[in-house]
């Protein structure tokens, strides 16, 4: 008699663990369509990476394009831009960390640390200020760290909303914003394209 309780006992511990898996995998197969629909959509994931030529961009000008929703910021430096930037000491900076996906993870602000080696002149950053996302503008003749070339105020970016300056290299110099303008992971494709992300 207790052989006969013994198999029951197996076949309802069988019976709830096959019925269990059921309905886990049932769970899992109503779900999946949900899960699914909140991965980007390929128009999204083609935005991903985006090349940019550099050529086109003079000396002493910068461009504005927008990569997944936001801008960025490539400027062709001045040789007097990149001298500026290279002599600021770092105790002298707000926020001691490049900031850059070209460089390692706490590497220090150095203008070295913001751009690639060799191609230093031109200078890659996120155009979102990093107070409170507002976009810092490079024309605005309120920045403080630019670097004057005649009668113009050049390089340098002010965030007008709160009053944020960046130097020559997208560096926070002054005001509230935390951070330096984020550097985005970037590569020199040709000695004139790049392809960001």
């Amino acid at each position: 008699m207790s052989t006969a309780v013994h198999a029951d006992v197996n076949r309802r511990d069988f019976l709830f663990i096959a019925t269990g898996a059921v309905t886990a995998v049932g769970a899992a197969l109503t779900a999946w369509p949900f899960i699914n629909q909140m991965n980007p959509d390929a128009s999204v994931l083609a935005l991903a990476t985006i090349e940019v030529d550099l050529a086109p961009i003079a000396e002493g000008q910068e461009i504005t394009l927008k990569w997944r929703g936001n801008p960025v910021i490539i400027r062709n430096r001045t040789a007097k831009e990149i001298d500026v930037a290279k002599a600021v000491k770092m105790e002298d900076l707000k926020d001691p960390i490049a900031r850059s996906a070209v460089a390692k993870d706490d590497a220090p602000a150095t203008d070295e640390n913001r751009t690639i080696a060799g191609k230093e002149r031109f200078l890659v950053m996120m155009g979102v200020c990093t107070h409170l996302g507002c976009v810092p503008q490079g024309d605005n003749p309120a920045k403080e760290f630019a670097v004057v070339e005649g009668s113009a105020k050049v390089g340098g970016w002010f965030c007008p909303c709160h009053g944020s300056h960046y130097d020559t290299a997208g560096r926070i110099r002054k005001g509230p914003a935390p951070e330096n303008l984020h550097v985005p992971k970037y590569e020199y494709l040709t000695d004139t394209k790049i392809l960001i992300g």
